[in-house]
């Protein structure tokens, strides 16, 4: 079998069973150590030189946008031929610019190729408010951050900003919409723009989420399950419910 044909149904039970005891022991040790997640990919940096490589072939828009974040915030601490990460630059968790372009039409059309994070917990039942308010509001529940995906650190500042307001209570979402497409409008003709110019959110701790674990019954119940096809030689019914 080639590998390119291979996927989940393949791995070996064994494997299956490894794969989840070492994340898990992963977790418990991150859990003792008071941390979430590391900071590995902060402690690097790419050769200013190295970074201009890069995007000397990128499409004009996202080129653009990487000379601004290196002229503001120095050299990437990663680098792929199609990426540039920095991490904890300026009010960011983590920021993201890429070749790869998306095509997004609200407020105006353009490609979005900048994404910015922060330490932000959105409560789940208003994702799907965020979601209608900007398809390029982005919120990971488990990690606790919500980010943004455009083409300017100030799109993304106004995106956030009325993100907040939204899941505050303080805005509907079809206002904030609106007050975003006039803070863009007055951003870009060099008038006084309060949502695009800093991030207006107090700093958060402990927004993570990492749910409720749900598998100690169930892998119990399979393990009986699993016995019982040893026993009776048969794979056993392919239902899990």
């Amino acid at each position: 079998m080639e590998q390119r044909d291979r996927g989940p149904a393949d791995v070996p039970t064994r494997e299956r069973i490894a794969t989840i005891a070492r994340a898990s022991a992963d977790a418990l040790q991150h859990k003792m150590e008071g941390e979430h997640e590391t900071e590995e990919g902060a402690r690097h940096t790419i050769a200013l030189s190295e970074a201009e490589a890069i995007i000397a072939s990128w499409p004009a828009a996202p080129k653009a946008g990487a000379r601004q974040m290196l002229e503001q915030y120095g050299p990437p601490n990663e680098a792929t031929p199609t990426k540039l990460f920095w991490y904890r630059n300026g009010p960011w968790k983590r920021t993201l610019i890429t070749s790869d372009v998306l095509t997004h039409n609200f407020p105006a059309p353009h490609s979005d190729y900048l994404t910015q994070w922060i330490d932000y917990r959105v409560p789940a039942e208003l994702v799907g408010a965020l979601t209608r308010y900007d398809g390029s509001c982005l919120v990971d529940r488990t990690a606790g951050e919500a980010g943004a995906r455009c083409d300017s650190e100030a799109a993304n500042m106004i995106t956030l900003n009325l993100m907040h307001e939204i899941v505050v209570g303080k805005r509907s979402v079809e206002e904030a919409r609106e007050v975003y497409a006039e803070n863009m409008a007055a951003y870009t003709m060099g008038r006084p723009a309060p949502y695009a110019e800093r991030l207006l959110i107090a700093e958060q701790d402990g927004t993570q989420d990492p749910d409720e674990a749900m598998m100690a019954g169930a892998m119990a119940r399979q393990a009986v399950g699993k016995v019982k096809d040893l026993l009776t030689g048969r794979e056993g019914d392919s239902s899990v419910l």
